[in-house]
């Protein structure tokens, strides 16, 4: 619990009061550490996983720089929203360890990118949304899950889980639309919407992460957060949620 005040606390710091070179300065060094976490997840060893991440950090500083954001918000939507449900479904297994490789582009950059364009309150928004339902799943979980969600994959979750977490996501989107939006059927839909897809994609990131962690053979990517493994078990759903949050606050602002 320490550990992850301590994060979200430098996050928050980071995002209200660093300019946005520093934020992108930051999201570069999350980076970083995720892609060495994800390099050792593929098998890659210590020197090559290094070199891995550096490229990662490299591509994302690239794509600050010259501003090339919507087609990386695009395909990593598409990445979570089309490719990864169907991957799953099909079953992840060890022998495709090397084809994960150049999917870490995928999973760390867009939200990266994505964390630097946004504005701060959108961002701590969007990121909202994957904190409460992943509490709300947790606790309706615990109270009444009964059906496996993916029990090959993480033998916690349940569909009563996964629903509980869609009411937490849905009763907070009700909030945003009365404060932001009124209580107009057709802008409160559109909230609705958006916090029911990005609870989805939360899901699905954390399955796939989990996945991942599977075919590798370790329950941790790491050990860097003392307590709470590495920073990808500790980013895994917003790491979905962010690339569809940036294609959908303009819209939700009517500015799309």
């Amino acid at each position: 619990m320490v550990t992850a005040t301590v994060l979200i606390v430098l996050l928050l710091a980071g995002l209200f009061f660093l300019p946005r070179t520093g934020v992108a300065l930051l999201m570069a060094l999350i980076v970083a550490i995720g892609g060495f976490e994800w390099a050792r997840l593929c098998g890659l060893g210590v020197t090559e996983s290094r070199v891995y991440a550096a490229a990662i950090v490299i591509g994302l500083l690239v794509l600050v720089s010259v501003e090339v954001w919507r087609p990386a918000f695009l395909a990593g939507a598409a990445f979570w929203i089309l490719a990864v449900p169907a991957w799953l479904w099909l079953g992840l297994g060890a022998r495709q360890r090397s084809g994960l490789i150049p999917l870490g582009f995928l999973v760390l950059v867009p939200p990266a990118l994505a964390m630097v364009v946004l504005e701060p309150l959108d961002a701590l928004l969007a990121l909202a949304v994957a904190w409460i339902a992943d509490t709300a799943a947790y606790f309706a979980g615990r109270r009444w899950g009964r059906r496996k969600l993916a029990p090959s994959i993480s033998p916690g979750k349940t569909w009563e889980g996964a629903a509980g977490g869609l009411i937490g996501a849905a009763a907070y989107a009700m909030i945003l639309s009365i404060l932001f939006a009124g209580m107009q059927g057709t802008r409160m839909a559109a909230f609705l919407g958006a916090a029911a897809l990005l609870v989805a994609v939360s899901i699905v990131g954390d399955l796939f992460e989990s996945a991942v962690k599977r075919q590798a053979g370790v329950k941790d990517s790491g050990s860097i957060l003392p307590g709470h493994g590495g920073m990808l078990d500790r980013i895994d759903s917003a790491t979905a949620v962010l690339p569809v949050a940036a294609l959908l606050v303009p819209w939700l602002k009517g500015t799309a």
